[in-house]
């Protein structure tokens, strides 16, 4: 049994008193102390893992007013702050000891859009990706390019400066900056843009910090210009934060503060809102992936493409490359990469056609020219259309996360990974890099903007070893006098974060004006303290890359324990599942909490946490389960308010929705919904289940007794006083009906011929070969017979012999809810069984995608099960035997309507095929079929109608499927679905039921 477990990283006094004041206050946001927020926020992309004592989630620009005029107070005077944005930073720049701020859960606004001067006023917490499709209808973007995209705030890269592709066109975040408003630590307001140098001394006379602020950094920019030009490197990634260089511009006799916030990582002042440069988006694009023998290669290519003018350069490593090929990015890029070792994707933009067309073809001709001569290309691919450009460059943005996904204890790592040089020293550099690595005999990574010098490096290192930790400090320091040695920077996009150490030996003789600007900004150092500078530049209050590491706590728990909850402890931290699209299946539970604890990140951490507990408590035999009345006392404390991590654990796991997203959504393929029911199963070896986890986890038991009597069953839970019963105590609603035609019954009115094992072991060659085995699902055949009949009778008119074993629960549900020794004992048995119908040479074909993936799924990762059979989708058993519906449909004319298809979570998920099959099968019938991107639609089996979480559902379901639904009745009928769920929970939130595609085809095959 597992013991409980009392945490004893207990809040200060001062953070508690605090926190109880501030709610006293009129802040309006969330304040959030407990253990689970608190973990959440302690990692982010980095190696780091710092513990804060809160987070608070900020509603407006007031709030933080209310929250630092009380820190303000001489009780609170040591509390710290740190401003937060998508949790992608890679160098632990938000993590903090003290009150971490979030606003990305409630300042996402886009608050005005101005075409007319070209800009655009949003808050921190608005996501890049979602801000460019806003704008994207007006022909405008927001230029600076992250692969990050879809979940890093316009907050923090505001406070990294950040950049990536195309930057060498469109250069930095702050290039795009027109004004921002600011909180200080002391609660005052500000409001920075480009002022005159009028305007400039009316502010420096101000008796308030801003007048301090301003004369501060004007007498350091204008007393130290030579200083500063001397100091800042010539080249496209210069140093960000605190950019002295810019902020005093000679030629346009204008002072802006900007330059300074930008890159200063939350050290000087909290950002409340910005106004953005807006930029038109190139009317035509292209993209080329040039593919090379090695990466030293494409990387010393770059040289020669930049003669071409291209927009962007971007180099993959084979070690990506490698990765890709085990990822469900592989299947959309495999044509365009081929069996290239490395590849430059190159691409290029204008608004004149003929200019690009004439790049193109100079560049096509060279690379045609010198293919297969030594360090040249080998070849190239021409992206045809804006789906495979998209394809490409996601390929670039995955390969952080695949990198994560690394065989083995030593993962590639950042903490090196953004050294920028001169474009014209890069190759030399990396060169010297390489050589570097190689002498400690390690293995890496590296991709990255060659356009600009900036290479990202990751040596593969296991932190939970002490040699490899030492490794940390030593390569850095080696690592900052290589690149100096070239007249770069240490830090050319990620920022500087637990890298702050090496501020001083680049800033040089400005170092002490920094410490200045801080604490002209921030004298008592409460914002961020420790990153960059310190007020007054203390370099003993400066962090260093030597700081707690997500090792140290790692290590704590016993290797065997790391292995068997691999995917816990393989998360990176780099927060594919935030991402805001709604359209995308990826964490719907994240997308309609807000909330980043139900995130697989989220929960993973949760995870991690909790085993390092147990270790810490030397707990044993946790596996057994306690007595019923141990069990009952310890669900008396719970409901008493007795404190156990366990049930945050359990809170966190509870809001997944097991659609399996994650499992192949996340580059590492962290896969939450095994994590959860391992857990739930150790989780209840000390507290007792709710009954209705007895019941939903035997509901195929319990459908296929119901369907022997169906009309009755159905009298007894579709009624009103029943369904509120069931609501009341069960905490169920909208129970589904039974068939009332039962597929026994439709079997039998078609003479289906008996499920004899033994008979069909005597058909001849020809026999099988004309014969499919169709297995029910407990969700079709029992509340969908319609479908299960329909299916049969395709097949039929297909020319198959149709046999239909009797139902056999496939265990699903219990796995879902935990009950995993009764999941193994039946994925046992079912798998003896199976194996024994794969003899027989006959294909095995299953309807419901979430069950028969579960043969593929769940089944195969149980130990010492061994499976030899293969049960097919509907759509890869046609797929695979299309000759047989080109033989029945013959000539036939083009449909004029089209159909839309609805896909099921797990099934684009896991078998990645799946949509593109059902549209080439339709393609095959002459009938247009369109793919609908769409998220979650909120039911995932059981989850939706657990009513606890029917809010959410609806939320869900609200958010993309409902927006993507016809509301014309006629344009209805052409909707389909593939999953049950899927079709009951549009029957539940927009009252029709779309067809299966199989019942299309059907219906085309008779005619």
């Amino acid at each position: 049994m597992i013991p409980k477990l009392n945490l004893k990283d207990n809040l200060k006094p001062e953070y508690l008193l605090f926190l109880d004041a501030l709610a006293k206050t009129p802040f309006s946001g969330e304040i959030r102390p407990d253990f689970a927020s608190r973990l959440m926020m302690s990692t982010d992309n980095s190696i780091y893992q710092i513990l804060p004592q809160a987070v608070v989630y900020p509603k407006s620009e007031q709030d933080l007013v209310h929250l630092f005029q009380l820190a303000q107070q001489e009780p609170f005077k040591s509390v710290t702050f740190s401003p937060r944005g998508g949790g992608t930073g890679t160098n632990g720049q938000s993590l903090s000891p003290g009150i971490i701020i979030d606003c990305s859960k409630y300042m996402h606004q886009i608050l005005e859009i101005n075409l007319e001067q070209g800009w655009v006023r949003v808050q921190p917490g608005v996501v890049l990706d979602k801000l460019n499709a806003e704008l994207k209808p007006y022909g405008v973007f927001f230029a600076p390019s992250l692969s990050p995209s879809n979940r890093a705030t316009i907050g923090g890269m505001i406070n990294t400066d950040a950049c990536g592709q195309g930057s060498r066109i469109y250069g930095r975040t702050s290039n795009h900056i027109l004004e921002l408003n600011w909180v200080l630590a002391d609660g005052t307001v500000g409001r920075s843009h480009a002022i005159n140098l009028y305007t400039l001394n009316h502010l420096k006379q101000q008796p308030n910090s801003i007048g301090h602020i301003y004369s501060q950094v004007n007498e350091i920019v204008t007393t130290k210009q030579k200083i500063i030009e001397q100091s800042f490197p010539k080249m496209p990634r210069f140093m960000t934060g605190y950019n002295l260089a810019k902020v005093y511009s000679p030629p346009e006799q204008t002072f802006n503060l900007n330059w300074l916030l930008a890159g200063s990582e939350g050290t000087l002042a909290i950002i409340t809102e910005a106004k953005l440069k807006l930029t038109p988006i190139p009317k035509y694009k292209k993209l080329l992936a040039i593919h090379y023998n090695c990466f030293n290669d494409a990387l010393f290519a770059a040289e020669t493409l930049l003669a071409f003018a291209p927009a962007a350069i971007e180099t993959i490593d084979e070690k990506i490359l490698s990765l890709a090929r085990q990822d469900e990015i592989y299947e959309k890029v495999k044509h365009f990469i081929l069996g290239a070792k490395a590849i430059n994707l190159v691409e290029f933009s204008s608004d004149d056609l003929e200019e690009l067309a004439q790049k193109l073809t100079r560049i096509c001709q060279s690379i045609t020219l010198n293919r297969n001569q030594p360090q040249q290309p080998t070849g190239y691919y021409l992206a045809q259309n804006e789906t495979e450009i998209s394809h490409l460059w996601d390929l670039r943005k995955r390969g952080v996360g695949l990198l994560g996904n690394t065989k083995g204890d030593r993962k590639p790592i950042a903490f090196i990974e953004d050294t920028a040089v001169p474009p014209a020293c890069l190759a030399n550099y990396i060169c010297e890099f390489q050589t570097l690595l190689n002498a400690y005999q390690l293995n890496y990574a590296m991709y990255g903007h060659v356009d600009v010098g900036c290479m990202h490096v990751r040596p593969a290192l296991d932190l939970k070893v002490p040699q490899d930790e030492a490794l940390i400090g030593e390569l850095s320091d080696k690592v900052v006098a290589l690149v100096r040695k070239y007249g770069g920077v240490m830090w050319g996009e990620h920022g500087k974060g637990f890298r702050s150490e090496y501020t001083p030996t680049f800033f040089g003789e400005l170092y002490p004006d920094l410490g200045k600007i801080k604490a002209a900004f921030d004298p008592d150092n409460r914002l961020n303290p420790g990153k960059i500078v310190a007020p007054n530049a203390s370099y003993n209050e400066v962090v260093r890359v030597e700081a707690p590491l997500r090792g140290h706590f790692d290590r704590q728990v016993a290797k065997e324990v790391r292995s068997q909850y691999e995917v816990a402890f393989s998360c990176n931290g780099n927060g594919a599942c935030f991402n805001y699209n709604p359209d995308d299946v990826m964490c719907p539970s994240a997308k309609i909490t807000g909330d980043r604890i139900h995130s697989p990140k989220g929960r993973a951490s949760l995870m991690r946490e909790w085993l390092r507990q147990l270790a810490i408590n030397k707990s044993e035999e946790i596996e057994k389960s306690g007595n019923f009345t141990l069990k009952f006392w310890n669900n008396l404390t719970k409901i008493w308010g007795s404190y156990d991590y366990s049930h945050e654990v359990y809170n966190g796991m509870h809001g997944c929705l097991s659609c399996k997203a994650c499992a192949s959504q996340c580059p590492i393929h962290v896969d939450i919904p095994s994590l959860k029911a391992q857990f739930l199963e150790l989780y209840h070896t000390r507290y007792l289940r709710h009954w209705r986890d007895y019941f939903v986890g035997n509901i195929e038991t319990l459908a296929n007794w119901q369907s022997h009597a169906p009309v009755l069953f159905n009298f007894l839970t579709q009624n009103f006083v029943t369904r509120w019963l069931i609501q009341k105590f069960v905490r169920m609603v909208d129970p589904p009906a039974i068939s009332t035609l039962t597929v026994r019954q439709g079997l039998k009115q078609r003479q289906a011929p008996v499920f004899d094992l033994e008979k069909l072991s005597t058909l001849s060659k020809l026999e099988r070969a004309n014969s499919v085995i169709l297995l029910q699902d407990a969700f079709t055949s029992f509340y969908e017979s319609q479908i299960v009949l329909d299916t049969y009778d395709c097949l039929r008119e297909l020319g198959y012999t149709v046999y239909v074993p009797p139902f056999f629960v496939n265990g699903k549900t219990l796995h879902v809810k935990g009950f995993l020794k009764t999941f193994q004992a039946i994925a046992q048995k079912n798998t003896d069984y199976l194996n024994q119908l794969a003899k027989l040479e006959i294909p095995l074909v299953g309807i419901e995608p979430s069950i028969v993936l579960t043969y593929r799924d769940e089944y195969i990762k149980i130990k010492g099960l061994k499976a030899s059979f293969r049960v097919q989708l509907l759509q890869e058993f046609l797929w695979e035997n299309q000759a047989r519906l080109k033989q029945k449909i013959g000539d036939r004319i083009s449909e004029s309507y089209r159909y839309y298809l609805f896909g099921h979570c797990t099934e684009k998920t896991i078998a990645l095929n799946s949509q593109k099959q059902w549209q080439q099968i339709f393609q095959m019938l002459k009938i247009p079929l369109s793919l609908v991107a769409t998220g979650c639609c909120g039911m995932a089996g059981i989850y939706g109608h657990e009513a606890e979480h029917y809010n959410e559902s609806q939320g869900i379901y609200s958010m993309s499927w409902r927006r993507q639904i016809s509301s014309d009745v006629e344009q209805r009928k052409f909707c389909l679905a593939t999953g049950y769920s899927c079709r009951s929970q549009i029957k539940r939130f927009d009252s029709f039921v779309p067809l299966h595609p199989i019942q299309v085809i059907l219906s085309h095959c008779k005619i």
